[in-house]
């Protein structure tokens, strides 16, 4: 872990990342994927825009692009944590069986990659999604490893931590 003191000055006294934005082809039909098939809270904005969240502060800001003609590179996806790698598997068969109903499409199959174990897809306004199993805190956890060498968390050796729902169990047995 970087010891806060070894840390730079930063030039901009910044707080907190408060939001990301993400494009909608349909405000209305984005809400209701939002709110019925990912759970999110979302309240309107505007007439052309809403914001949605899930398990904490930070926000999505959505506006209304029209017939976006680009899907979001896999690169940009937005991660949705669950506990444990049984979740994700729950979660990809859903995602699977009501694929056609929401217009998702370009579905993985859920495997260990970059430290967790996840699956993708790409929602009808073209945003790219993962779903992945995590302890309590999401990423956290790599702030307190610290920098990493080499490929990092790309190995296929890397060594994730296991939720507490997964730990709670091997601590059972």
């Amino acid at each position: 872990m970087t010891d806060k003191a070894d840390r730079p000055t930063p030039a901009l006294d910044l707080k907190f990342i408060s939001h990301g934005t993400l494009e909608s082809r349909d405000l209305q039909q984005t809400r209701k994927f939002y709110e019925e098939f990912l759970g999110f809270e979302v309240v309107k904005a505007g007439e052309r825009s809403m914001w949605a969240r899930l398990g904490g502060d930070h926000i999505y800001v959505v506006i209304q692009a029209g017939m976006t003609p680009h899907s979001m590179p896999f690169a940009n996806h937005n991660g949705i944590d669950v506990h444990t790698d049984a979740e994700v598997d729950r979660a990809h068969a859903i995602v699977v069986r009501d694929a056609e109903a929401w217009g998702l499409h370009q579905i993985s199959k859920p495997r260990i990659q970059h430290g967790t174990y996840s699956f993708y897809f790409w929602d009808a306004d073209e945003n790219a999604w993962e779903i992945l199993s995590n302890p309590k805190g999401g990423y956290n956890w790599m702030f307190e490893r610290g920098d990493q060498e080499g490929r990092g968390h790309w190995s296929k050796d890397f060594k994730r931590p296991i939720s507490e729902p997964e730990a709670d169990a091997a601590d059972a047995e």
